[in-house]
């Protein structure tokens, strides 16, 4: 039996292993360093170093590999989307990752209400496709847009909606098997006493199984009947009373939620149900969470579809943020989310109205309403989302951890034991936010542990401990959904009986007589202060200080920027990703991960990102530090769209931990070709503005255009830019020396970026006009200025940070003055607003940063009485990724609106080109595979009249390139509008075209 405790590879043939994976499967087969770094850890508090990893591409491949992997000893870890949060998806041996390729949905059937699947199909896919058929996976956790069907097979998720169908074990048909060593075989969900004795009698590990299961259950069966607590979300174990004659010995669900500690799943049939026609969301405030509690079990009895629990703490966090989800909240300090079926809108509302009229007394609400809305509904669920997103950091900013994340007792016992945890969180001096499946008994909460040093891994033991003893006292699971992992198998002891724990060891060697399905899950568990990710003082690059902490690893002690949100402190940044994986989603509202959703590989992720960056800094796997070339390629293709600095829950900033990470990689070394050409773009653009129409002549000649990309590190693809004949502020001087600009106004501070002032001064010109028609007095900073965004992107931190100064050094006077300043290009003003910060931090920097404003922005705060021009048109908006992450949209929805524009903001992502990007060379498909993801086709599809608006240089760019049609910046189309107008004060500057 392989032993969890111990590593794999000192005990393995690695080479001899290593030759049979690869010449027995069609799919990847990964022994490197970087590969096996992007796996070390999944969304739980553990890092365990696997042997190898192997992408399988077909079912086939699965086989393969578990039968290697059997004839070497060496252990099997399956792999979903690796979400798991308990330390489910990791082990030493071998990871097979079946979300890539395995994503069939091989057969629907609509009158059986069944499905037929493989491993890797994503929860939103499938549902996606039965939807054609009125129908749905009922199971439905926060992860759907990535998690797989096999992970919830693994751990048996639920979602919020198990109060009405169930958890995943309840909508399980059959399973496709693959044992550890290499039989296949399916398993029902119901079998009669004789059908079940048939089955003992098959030939081979098949009859051998089925008789062993029998007899289990023969000599357990009283205990499997009384000490196996009897409620929906008990998770915790293996569910072998589901074996039990009465319960239709349903093999297929006691095998849901092992785990993969039993058998490999290769596909599964589940079952379907019929989507309510229509849903009314009633919202009921109470004093606290624990007297919302008290009154669920009430709730239930109006047959709700589900019922969710917020909190006061959970709001304020989202308050603290600026979230854009909140929408107003009955007055309580805590909240039930009650969603009710219908046969239309109106019917369901009234079943919600005649549920809050039949509440006794003691479970009324002390105020509530009733959302029919589908948009408010949206609103309504996502508080519930986003805050759950912001539980992994507590109000003061500290990490939270799982570990404790998702206990569940009785919905009747819910009160009670939700007061018994709020004194167990005092006595242990911790803090969380509460919230979760109240309709189920099931919360979820992330703790302020402190793992990173000795001490606090005790205290960690010590909390987890009481906190099982405190959950079994209350007749509930350690687990309500996430399973056991390595986070509480080793608790699994205090909460059932010896006799069921020898059951739990009897029923994984039925499956898995060698042991080798992911040791130390569940059955002979590791401890679960081991293997702590975070544990500062065990990496082999730090050393242990006295007291509670460690020494900074010295790696990044070397770190350039601020890191302000972290503290100062760049291991607390990479500690930011908690590997949940909304990176990973493949479709769905906002920007991140743009270059995972066309690779659809891990390294390409945000999190997979964060992974090697992490293990980089540990120097166990990833051992050549900043000059690591497994680094280097995961970043590559970053587009550093920031998109994950708003999306992601956490807030992980991979643009700028690329930035720091080409800063230090290429420190006193050559760089790529286009760090020199596009790095350096506003020095180049400089220079050709003392000669454009030369420069531009020049780079339009063949041989030269296709010399100068090479020179450049320019992908062939592309078209160079073209450079204005002449400059903006040129124009806007001599338009100012003519009298023609307007004066007397109050002043404002417009940045001339270079993009708009050497290719496209055009935009700034509109907005010149525009401003002036709003009463504004336009001025601009001395002297030659730029944001650094160039050198900041390809990680030149040196030269940025200069620029920066110089920025500084312009605006400070001026916006000591009290002007506010105007930012025309997203990035640029992204670039002002954030980078700034990380590269020149003090409350100078603050100051200007907090000045500037795009233009919509300015226009909202400093002329909120200001008539837009009318625009009669409709209009497609392609939003900067870099204003979605740091600035935000909504101003520019309602100038847009208040235009008399009929305008749909696209939610299309990135638009692929993402300044230097998509210029390079070798990214070209890439970039351009992005772009026809969403925004492309869209714009394609446009009828000609229809304005297409894009205030980023590069997503103009991107549109022309790859639709042919000319994008507009929301200034430019404004200015339009000013022409239609009788009056008009100004005139253009001179040449800004």
């Amino acid at each position: 039996m392989a032993d969890p405790h111990s590593s794999t590879s000192a005990r393995t043939d690695v080479a001899g292993l290593r030759r049979d994976l690869e010449s027995s499967i069609r799919g990847t087969v990964s022994f490197d360093a970087g590969t096996r770094a992007l796996y070390t850890s999944d969304a739980s508090n553990y890092r365990r170093v696997p042997l190898a990893v192997v992408v399988p591409e077909t079912v086939e491949d699965c086989l393969a590999a578990v039968r290697a992997c059997a004839a070497h000893g060496v252990p099997v870890v399956p792999r979903g989307g690796g979400t798991s949060i308990a330390g489910n998806a990791i082990g030493t041996g071998v990871v097979i990752d079946t979300s890539r390729h395995l994503r069939a949905i091989e057969h629907i059937d609509p009158e059986a209400r069944t499905a037929t699947v493989q491993p890797g199909v994503i929860l939103d896919d499938l549902r996606a496709a039965t939807a054609e058929h009125g129908l749905t996976f009922a199971p439905d956790p926060s992860t759907h847009s990535r998690c797989t069907i096999g992970g919830m097979v693994g751990n048996n998720a639920c979602g919020s909606h198990s109060v009405a169908w169930g958890t995943t074990a309840d909508n399980i048909v059959s399973l496709d098997l693959l044992l550890s060593d290499g039989t296949r075989l399916t398993v029902g969900s119901s079998d009669t006493a004789e059908e079940f004795e048939a089955l003992t009698r098959r030939p081979g590990r098949e009859g051998e199984i089925h008789t062993a299961l029998a007899r289990l259950v023969d000599a357990h069966r009283a205990e499997l009947r009384t000490a196996m607590p009897e409620f929906r979300r008990r998770v915790s174990g293996y569910a072998l009373d589901r074996l039990l004659p009465e319960k239709g010995r349903n093999v297929a669900a006691a095998l849901v939620g092992t785990e993969g500690t039993c058998a490999f799943v290769l596909g599964a049939t589940v079952r379907l149900v019929e989507s309510p026609p229509a849903r009314a969301l009633a919202v009921l405030g109470y004093p606290d969470a624990a007297s919302a509690a008290d009154a669920v079990p009430d709730l239930l009895g109006h047959a709700p579809l589900t019922v969710e629990g917020i909190n006061d703490r959970m709001v304020a966090a989202l308050d603290l943020h600026g979230s854009r989800a909140r929408v107003p909240l009955p007055e309580g300090g805590a909240w039930l989310l009650v969603e009710i079926a219908g046969p239309d809108p109106g019917g369901a509302a009234e079943a919600a109205d005649r549920m809050l009229a039949g509440l006794p007394r003691a479970s009324r609400p002390q105020d509530a309403g009733v959302v029919s809305d589908p948009a408010h509904q949206r609103a309504l669920w996502r508080i519930r989302e986003e805050g759950a997103g912001l539980t992994q950091r507590t109000p003061a900013g500290a990490d939270a951890w799982s570990g404790w994340e998702d206990a569940a007792v009785p919905p009747a016992n819910l009160g009670a034991y939700l007061r018994d945890f709020d004194a167990l969180m005092e006595r242990h001096g911790r803090s969380g936010v509460v919230y979760g499946h109240f309709g189920d008994g099931c919360l979820h909460v992330r703790i302020d542990f402190e793992l990173t040093h000795e001490r606090g891994r005790q205290e960690y033991r010590a909390f987890m401990e009481e906190a099982a003893d405190t959950v079994v006292r209350h007749g509930g699971s350690l687990s309500g959904e996430h399973g056991d992992g390595q986070a509480r198998s080793e608790l699994l002891a205090r909460m059932y009986p010896e006799g069921l724990i020898r059951a739990f060891g009897e029923f994984k060697r039925v499956w898995d007589p060698a042991g080798l399905m992911n040791p130390g899950i569940i059955v002979d568990p590791l401890p679960l202060d081991a293997d702590i990710r975070v544990a500062a003082d065990t990496a082999p690059s730090r050393q242990a200080s006295p007291g509670r902490g460690a020494t900074p690893l010295p790696l990044l002690s070397r770190a350039t920027l601020a890191y302000g949100d972290d503290g100062g402190d760049p291991a607390g940044a990479l500690r930011r990703c908690s590997g949940i994986g909304k990176c990973r989603r493949q479709s769905g509202p906002g920007v991140m991960c743009p270059s995972y959703q066309v690779t659809q590989e891990e390294k390409h992720s945000t999190r997979g990102r964060a992974h090697l960056l992490f293990e980089m800094a540990r120097g166990e796997v990833v051992t050549d530090g900043w000059r690591s070339e497994e680094v280097r390629e995961s970043l590559d293709l970053c587009l550093s769209c920031k998109g994950c600095l708003s999306d992601c829950p956490v807030n992980v900033d991979m643009a700028s931990y690329k930035a720091e990470f080409l800063h230090q990689h290429y420190r006193n070394r050559v760089r790529p070709a286009a760090h020199y050409s596009m790095g350096w773009l506003p020095l180049w653009a400089r220079m050709a503005a003392l000669a454009p129409a030369e420069a531009d002549r020049a780079t339009r000649l063949p041989g030269v255009s296709r010399l100068a990309k090479r020179v450049a590190g320019v992908a062939a693809e592309r078209d160079l830019p073209s450079f204005a004949r002449i400059t903006f502020t040129r124009a806007f001087r001599r338009r100012a020396a003519r009298g023609e600009a307007r004066r007397g106004g109050p002043r404002v501070v417009l940045w001339p970026d270079t993009f708009g002032n050497h290719m496209n001064p055009g935009v700034p010109a509109a907005a010149v006009r525009v401003l002036e028609d709003a009463g504004f007095t336009v001025v601009l900073p001395r002297g030659q200025v730029c944001c650094g965004l160039t050198w900041v992107s390809t990680g030149q931190l040196d030269v940025a940070r200069a620029v920066m100064r110089r920025a500084v050094r312009a605006l400070a006077p001026l916006v000591e003055e009290g002007l506010p300043v105007v930012g025309l290009e997203p990035s640029c003003t992204a670039a002002l607003r954030h980078d700034l910060l990380e590269l020149l931090p003090g409350p100078e920097s603050e100051r200007v940063a907090a000045s500037v404003h795009t233009l919509a922005g300015f226009l909202e705060e400093y002329a909120p009485d200001w008539q837009p021009p009318r625009v009669p048109a409709s209009a497609l908006a392609q939003v900067h990724c870099h204003q979605h992450a740091v600035i935000g949209f909504d101003a520019d929805r309602a100038l847009i609106a208040r235009a008399g524009i009929d305008g749909e903001v696209l939610d299309s992502g990135c638009c692929g080109l993402a300044g230097d990007f998509g210029f390079t060379e070798g990214r070209y498909e890439v970039s351009r595979a992005i772009g026809e993801r969403e925004l492309l086709p869209r714009v394609r599809e446009a009828a000609p009249e229809t304005l297409v608006l894009a205030d980023g240089y590069s997503c103009r760019t991107q549109i022309a390139q790859g639709t042919g049609r000319r994008a507009l910046h929301l200034a430019e189309v404004l200015a339009r509008g000013l022409d239609r107008r009788p009056s008009r004060p100004g005139a253009d500057p001179e040449g800004a075209s």
